[in-house]
């Protein structure tokens, strides 16, 4: 029985310990990880949205109100994430950036920001995460990206046989899902600014 009781003493303590050093850990890294995400999510605003000067993350509506929108705007696999007001030296918006997931993709989400003007000229894409297949889908940053940069367009289409007009894309060879996924992405967050922001932005205004 005594060494029972030793026994899970010394298990106690050392669980307590571990937890307490955990514990510390976390508080250490936490500031850094936090700045070192906020660095990056910067970086990716500045990336689609060059000209502006700063950003100003707008209001953030519950998943369901957002799931509901693009879903009477016909996205059922697209969320929108974040929206971000983009802002001139005057601190006044001259457009959004978008975090967007589709739920499409071959390997899973896809997760990119989109910079769009207050005219709705889309500024290009950022993919932020994505897992398809090696040598294919995850061509996309090479492929896809550049295709929708500077361009003013209601909705993106693609296609295999090569593009002939602003708003189709050519599709990565051999990754047509993923292709899929990234345009339906887009012109979800298009249908989304053009929804909920494009008459507010024209105005100069707020949404609030």
């Amino acid at each position: 029985m005594k060494s029972m009781l030793r026994d899970t003493l010394i298990l106690f303590l050392i669980t307590l310990i571990a937890g307490c050093a955990l514990g510390l850990v976390y508080e250490v890294t936490k500031a850094p990880i936090e700045n070192q995400e906020l660095k990056t999510k910067q970086e990716a605003c500045q990336e689609v949205f060059p000209s502006a000067v700063e950003f100003e993350e707008t209001e953030t509506m519950e998943e369901a109100e957002n799931g509901e929108i693009l879903k009477e705007l016909g996205f059922e696999q697209v969320s929108i994430d974040n929206v971000m007001l983009a802002k001139d030296g005057s601190h006044n918006p001259i457009g959004l950036v978008l975090t967007v997931t589709d739920h499409e993709g071959y390997g899973g989400d896809i997760q990119f920001m989109m910079g769009i003007q207050a005219d709705g000229t889309l500024n290009g894409i950022s993919i932020l995460a994505i897992g398809e297949t090696p040598g294919l889908g995850m061509r996309a940053e090479e492929v896809l990206k550049p295709q929708f940069a500077n361009k003013k367009v209601e909705q993106f289409s693609y296609t295999k046989s090569g593009s002939m007009s602003e708003s189709e894309i050519d599709a990565i060879s051999g990754a047509t899902i993923t292709t899929n996924a990234v345009t339906n992405g887009v012109n979800g967050g298009l249908a989304y600014f053009h929804e909920k922001y494009e008459e507010i932005l024209k105005g100069g205004g707020s949404n609030e």
